[in-house]
């Protein structure tokens, strides 16, 4: 099921206390349970899987420095206390979105012209919702074809044209996919000279373009200039990611915790977990799992993770390095 160019404004710019600039995996995992709920009172047959997202064009809400850039703070509410609520989100960025979900139905095999009605139902839905504490704007052309809400059967033997139809759909655009694997290849590099690397000082080194300065044969200006080389060539549009949370301890009963938002449900102090993600064109992707997004959690080992199963392939790795 494809929701396409959604105007989001505001939506929260910090994806993590150590990342910003898009919104965290998590947020959209939290919509598409929000929305699976308001499917299900609805009276909708439908379980909602996994979440892609294809970000068509983004606009964050910084001053406009050559280098040094700040958030365009807005005045929010204060709290009793006179402080700033910190559940606020301040900061902030424009975005044009498609959200792609993995939806399973009896009905809709039951009866396949119940597809497009729903699919319709569910736009109007998540036109309700905030995504990413962003509030969805209506289109300006709300009858435009580009602007159509659409869901396609991805089973049986036509699977594979149709999503290579779906995917052209999505241009111009990218979409965001894990690259962990990346970690341990950058780690086993660290480790040619510092046998004592660890993945952090991996994933410090992916999240920045590092220069080495090797000496040239000849010593002229220009072989000066080019002796000056990083560490970017085939890697492609990478970026430091949010992935889900840690837990710091136990499990606590639910209503243990004073100042719980959620005095229902059980309570852990948790920390963000970071991996490696990249952005790809959506034409590159040969299988709609590729660019699903889905939930990992493992609470005896205190892992709540986001997973995607990309992998990549010896032809996108030659397409990378052509372009680097």
């Amino acid at each position: 099921m494809v929701l396409p160019h959604l105007r989001v404004q505001n939506a929260n710019a910090v994806s993590s206390p150590l990342t910003h600039g898009f919104p965290s995996m998590t947020a959209f995992l939290g919509l598409m349970w929000a929305l699976e709920r308001r499917c299900r009172a609805a009276g909708l047959d439908l379980t909602f899987r996994a979440v892609g997202v294809v970000c068509h064009d983004h606009q964050e809400q910084v001053s406009d420095d050559w280098f040094v850039k700040s958030f365009r703070l807005t005045r929010n509410p204060i709290d009793k206390h006179g402080k700033t609520a910190a559940i606020v989100e301040e900061g902030r960025i424009h975005l044009e979105l498609s959200l792609v979900f993995a939806v399973e139905s009896e009905r809709w095999l039951r009866d396949p012209d119940a597809r497009q009605a729903d699919t319709g139902t569910v736009a109007e839905l998540v036109s309700q919702m905030r995504v990413a504490g962003g509030t969805i704007m209506p289109p300006e052309n709300p009858t435009w074809h580009r602007y159509q809400p659409y869901s396609e059967p991805m089973h049986g033997e036509k699977r594979w044209e149709s999503f290579r139809k779906l995917r052209m759909r999505w241009l111009p655009g990218f979409t965001l996919v894990s690259r962990d694997e990346l970690i341990d290849t950058r780690l086993a590099e660290l480790h040619e000279d510092d046998a004592e690397a660890t993945r952090l000082d991996a994933w410090l080194s992916l999240c920045r373009i590092n220069w080495r300065y090797e000496t040239p044969e000849k010593d002229t200006a220009q072989a000066r200039r080019d002796a000056w080389k990083h560490d970017r060539d085939g890697l492609g549009w990478i970026v430091p990611i949010p992935v889900g949370y840690g837990a710091l301890g136990d499990v606590y009963p639910a209503g243990a915790v004073a100042n719980a938002r959620d005095a229902s449900t059980p309570f852990r102090f948790v920390e963000s977990l970071y991996s490696v993600g990249q952005w790809i064109s959506p034409h590159r992707l040969h299988d709609p799992q590729q660019m699903l997004w889905y939930a990992d959690s493992q609470p005896d080992n205190g892992l709540y993770r986001c997973r995607n199963d990309f992998l990549p392939t010896p032809e996108f790795d030659l397409f990378e390095a052509s372009f680097d």
